[in-house]
């Protein structure tokens, strides 16, 4: 089929939403022809990266607005505004592409945010929405602890997820999509609350097969001190602060044991304020951002535990490649993390009060302390469950049947069996 898919965010070798676009793109275009609408200044990664593997069957259009607009997003003060007038420009690129072409099926991928509509659904063609999330909010008795930055950050996204419900634009795109991909349960209602018709829970991101080898590959520490680790920016909604209190109650009963952090952000002083204020500053090591991925990953492989208590998030991929390493992981029972974490290869925890989540995170971090065969079970769990239900490969086999569906109108057929638990986690 002849696929257009609008990829704002798309570079290889990055994380977060660049890389969630350049991997779509890959998957789609094992099966289909591809025309890929991305920002301009994408131009030279992706051109180098193809000139070392091509990627036949993509026609890459670079796209932009004039300089005068590009004042709005210098130092993402102006992102959003920028990335809703790109949007604009894209819709009338496209509609002039689809007189040409006559396209299958158009498919929005980034930006992963469900607030900011696409105009490509009213073009025409089978439209696919997404993975989008955005639709994850921090449970109000959590707010007591942020700073007046962070508290003003939750009331400005609440303000955004209001203004998306009365936005006609969103709403129309929700209903011209034959299908939403939502990324936590959470979005999801959002979705079916704007009035998308088909709503499918399924995870923005996945690995390759030579990232699952490369994690796979870090031996599981069975001895020595025990080690937990966060990874990630130091932002509030993170909840490393809820880590640091629990890390100090657990620490109290079991002195050999260290918390290790990487990564910086707004969060960092108050956070190594909070250390010291516990007594626990000598047992956690605040190692700020490391040069490259690889020191990041060499302080996990060094870990026992991966403490990822985000308050709202729509993946989280540090869980990811943890459980990629055989690490089992503590979270909060909250957005894409709780997708990811099973009873099989972590402990989740309910996110009903501050006090409540710290005495059970330090409770889920003793019961992994003391139990060295249950951290190591659970370990093996982890990495069969990233290769059956996160494989970049069976998500695009999944995609591959589902565009099949779209362009066939026959949005009621149930999922193909062998792939309905790699895309909706949410029955696993």
């Amino acid at each position: 089929m002849k696929i257009l898919v609008s990829a704002y965010a798309c570079e290889p070798g990055k994380g977060s939403e660049p890389a969630v676009g350049w991997n779509w793109v890959q998957q789609i275009s094992r099966f289909h022809e591809v025309w890929v609408i991305t920002r301009a200044n994408n131009f030279g990664p992706i051109e180098a990266e193809l000139a070392r593997h091509p990627l036949p069957g993509v026609h890459w259009l670079y796209f932009d607005l004039p300089r005068r607009v590009s004042f709005w997003k210098k130092g993402q003060r102006g992102v959003h505004l920028y990335y809703y007038l790109w949007q604009m420009g894209v819709y009338r690129l496209a509609r002039k592409l689809h007189a040409q072409i006559r396209f299958d099926l158009i498919h929005h991928v980034t930006f992963a945010q469900y607030e900011i509509p696409s105009f490509l659904g009213l073009i025409g063609a089978p439209f696919i929405w997404g993975p989008v999330g955005g639709g994850e909010s921090a449970p109000l008795a959590f707010w007591v602890d942020f700073s007046r930055r962070g508290k003003f950050f939750e009331l400005r996204r609440n303000l955004g997820r209001i203004f998306a419900a009365i936005d006609p634009v969103t709403r129309v795109t929700a209903h011209r999509c034959q299908c939403a991909l939502a990324t936590t349960e959470e979005t999801a209602r959002r979705l079916r609350k704007l009035g998308a018709r088909r709503v499918i829970v399924h995870p923005e991101f996945g690995m390759t097969k030579e990232e699952m080898q490369y994690f796979c590959g870090f031996p599981v520490r069975s001895s020595g001190t025990f080690r937990l680790i966060s990874m990630g920016r130091l932002i509030h909604w993170k909840g490393f602060h809820l880590a640091l209190r629990a890390f100090a109650r657990f620490h109290a009963s079991y002195p050999d044991s260290e918390y290790w952090i990487t990564g910086e952000g707004p969060e960092c002083d108050r956070l190594k304020a909070l250390a010291h204020k516990l007594g626990v500053q000598q047992s956690v090591v605040f190692w700020g951002k490391l040069p490259t991925l690889d020191e990041v990953y060499s302080k996990l492989a060094q870990s026992d535990v991966l403490v990822h208590p985000a308050l709202h998030e729509a993946f989280g991929n540090a869980c990811l490649e943890a459980l990629s390493a055989g690490r089992p992981v503590i979270c909060l029972d909250l957005g894409g993390p709780s997708l990811q974490v099973t009873e099989a290869t972590g402990i989740k925890v309910p996110a009903v009060s501050p006090r409540q989540a710290v005495s059970d995170l330090a409770g889920a971090m003793m019961l992994l302390a003391q139990n060295p065969v249950l951290r190591m079970g659970m370990g093996q769990m982890a990495r069969q469950r990233v290769a059956e239900h996160f494989s970049w490969e069976k998500k695009g086999r999944y995609l591959a049947s589902l565009y099949d569906q779209m362009v066939g109108d026959k949005v009621d057929l149930p999922l193909p069996r062998e792939e309905e638990n790699c895309i909706d986690v949410g029955k696993v």
